[in-house]
């Protein structure tokens, strides 16, 4: 059982890290976080617990999550690796809105570089596949913004293995993110298969939790657990806005 994984094949990171949508403003992770100093200690708690990996999106807020976490750790320590994603836009607590267009992924790369604070993003993702939008052309502008510099790493959200084979033809992929959890297995094969060629796999809803309501439905330490025995290339991401739970959260990596 390993406790790193290199993202890329070189990002090296322990394999529990932190989703901070939940840092964002309730209902609907929409608007800044109520708590903002708050959320940044425990984003900084995070760091001291030893979480190098930090994953956030434009969708989270929009916009603010990004600067959040730029505003708790900037400048960012060695070894401390952040990953957002595009494609998404939020204009509600209800309401997103899709649009992985080159022109539009463009911009948005441009805007997590100024709100993270950084002069290369270490991992993007692409959100959500556009429908109007072939992957390839989607994967085709990252491509190019990993070339320019601005990015070191693509990722892919919410796909499956024809959507990831398609957008390995265009570029390096280093990342899926996916849902699953205990009870939700549905990505399982792309786990295997993703680990099979050196990618990472990034489950979202760890725990279960419902994308816009708080609170665990599964027990952590167990649901942590299975995720980190299921595979080396797993990457967890649990999110929580308390520091006791962030801490619960450590320990069931510590029991391996």
């Amino acid at each position: 059982m390993t406790s790193t994984f290199a993202i890329g094949g070189d990002l090296v990171v322990p394999r529990l890290g932190f989703g901070a949508m939940r840092l964002t403003g309730q209902p609907g992770n929409f608007g800044p976080y109520a708590d903002w100093e708050g959320g940044k200690a425990l984003l900084r708690r995070a760091v001291e617990l030893g979480v190098r990996f930090f994953d956030t999106a434009r969708a989270y807020g929009p916009g603010h999550n990004e600067a959040l976490i730029a505003d708790a750790l900037h400048p960012y320590a060695d070894g401390i690796v952040v990953a957002t994603k595009g494609g998404i836009d939020k204009l509600s607590p209800t309401q997103l809105v899709r649009d992985a267009s080159p022109a539009t992924l463009t911009r948005q790369v441009d805007e997590a570089l100024a709100r993270l604070r950084v002069e290369r993003i270490d991992l993007f993702q692409l959100h959500w596949i556009d429908p109007a939008v072939p992957i390839e052309e989607s994967v085709g502008a990252l491509e190019a913004a990993r070339l320019a510099g601005k990015i070191r790493h693509i990722g892919l959200s919410n796909v499956d293995r024809t959507a990831l084979d398609r957008a390995l033809a265009v570029a390096p992929i280093a990342s899926v993110q996916n849902r699953l959890n205990t009870e939700e297995r549905e990505s399982e094969a792309l786990v295997d298969y993703t680990a099979s060629k050196g990618i990472a796999f990034i489950p979202y809803g760890p725990l279960g939790a419902h994308p816009m309501q708080q609170g665990a439905r599964l027990d952590p330490a167990a649901a942590l657990r299975w995720l980190l025995a299921r595979s080396p290339n797993i990457v967890i991401i649990p999110g929580t806005t308390r520091v006791a739970h962030l801490e619960a959260n450590m320990r069931a990596l510590e029991a391996h």
